[in-house]
């Protein structure tokens, strides 16, 4: 048996300045009561992240270094720490994350108390490393709770009512060796939870033992993998539901009768909705209004129409998406130099709103035609307030596809 308690995998790609903070974290403030080892899975790093690994291991860290050949993925270099670790026991951490560590050993100390248990689930904090504070849980578990091998009807209803995320886990290692593996269309965790479940009990802890940390101190300019997953995953997110129920049905214990796959159904619809709803926000907030206005074309679709977040949305995307739709047909048009707008009462308006929405600098906004000459045709593009405006360019010979009215955009948008 393994005299190392427990393994901590972190796999990383080009963050050497965060894995710097997440790896000084340990030898400056964790205190870790039992054998513990990191191993680091390096996907190929172009900066220099060897040396911030030589720096601590030189420190005394107790850390195993590995390196990619080349990039082979996020979840696949996940899996490559996870077939390097050799503790009893074996987590995922996040190369910008951080630990809490009286959360981490009581987590342990529930796996050394209940050999049946392959995993422990937890919450997380949300952390605000700028300003020093957690923001909020990733969902809440109000007491710890064991879910018998095989129990998968109880599991997807206690991840369907509390909206929990299989992510944040400890687990065996001698579970995990063959229940973690990579999947493309059904999430990866929920999938795994699946595999695991079949060979284990599982255990959802309430008290957390780790921090995903939103707004980090080494540089705004980091990607957020699970905060980019939300805004794009939700259709995984089903299919990992999906996967997770077909593998328990396969089992014979879960029960697929034409009324409970309706009711799965619901169910998974209306988790995957939330999702959306989320993502939607979130794509407003970076100024994408089109891919907020095509997710929430699905939500209505869908029967959502009345959520709240979708209510908020769904007549005030419009006219952005609108403008937006322009904005990016016209600077997507090769070679061309110049937009001119037409019979608008505040061209001004429209061209700081075009600019901010994605048109290019380079081209030009003209709300004058006087000084066009007959060259500038194949060269510009013209956007008109009335249907009636497009002939007398069509005339003059600028090309069909290149003169838009208004209409041409609006109706496009439909909520």
């Amino acid at each position: 048996m393994s005299d190392i308690k427990l393994s901590i995998c972190i796999p990383t790609y080009n963050r050497a300045r965060h894995l710097e903070k997440a790896l000084a974290n340990f030898a400056d403030h964790y205190e870790i009561p039992f054998p513990y080892e990191i191993v680091v899975s390096d996907n190929a790093s172009q900066d220099d992240t060897r040396a911030v690994v030589e720096h601590f291991t030189a420190k005394g860290l107790p850390i195993r270094y590995f390196r990619q050949r080349e990039n082979c993925g996020g979840v696949r270099n996940v899996d490559s720490a996870f077939r390097h670790a050799r503790g009893v026991y074996s987590m995922y951490h996040a190369d910008d994350d951080s630990l809490v560590i009286d959360g981490l050993v009581n987590a342990v100390n529930y796996l050394d108390a209940h050999s049946d248990v392959g995993v422990c689930y937890a919450p997380w904090y949300l952390h605000n490393e700028v300003e020093g504070m957690d923001t909020g849980l990733f969902y809440e578990n109000p007491s710890d709770l064991k879910f018998a091998k095989d129990a998968f009807e109880q599991v997807f209803s206690f991840l369907i009512e509390r909206h929990v995320f299989p992510e944040v886990a400890v687990f065996r290692s001698s579970v995990l060796r063959s229940a973690w593996q990579d999947r493309h269309f059904a999430f990866v965790y929920f999938a795994s939870l699946a595999h695991l479940l079949a060979k284990s009990s599982v255990a959802f802890l309430r008290k957390p033992f780790y921090r995903a940390v939103m707004q980090s101190s080494a540089g705004r300019d980091r990607t957020q993998a699970g905060h980019e997953e939300a805004m794009t995953a939700w259709d995984r997110y089903r299919g990992g539901l999906e996967y997770y129920l077909n593998f328990g049905a396969r089992r014979g214990v879960v029960r697929l009768t034409p009324e409970r796959r309706a009711l799965f159904d619901k169910q998974i619809q209306q988790f995957t909705a939330t999702r959306m709803s989320v993502a939607m926000r979130m794509w407003v907030n970076r100024k994408d209004y089109l891919r907020a206005y095509e997710i929430c074309s699905r939500l209505v679709y869908a029967g959502f129409g009345e959520h709240p977040m979708v209510q908020q949305y769904r007549q005030a995307l419009a006219v952005p998406a609108a403008v937006q739709s322009l904005a990016l047909l016209v600077s997507g048009a090769a070679e061309v130099e110049k937009l001119l707008l037409k019979g608008f009462s505040n061209p001004d308006a429209l061209e700081k709103m075009l600019r901010e929405l994605g048109l290019r600098e380079d081209i030009a906004v003209l709300t004058d035609e006087a000084g066009l000459q007959p060259a500038d045709t194949a060269r510009t593009a013209v956007f008109v307030a009335k249907e009636a405006d497009r002939q007398p360019f069509l005339d003059r010979g600028f090309f069909p596809g290149l003169v838009l009215c208004e209409a041409d955009i609006a109706d496009t948008i439909v909520l």
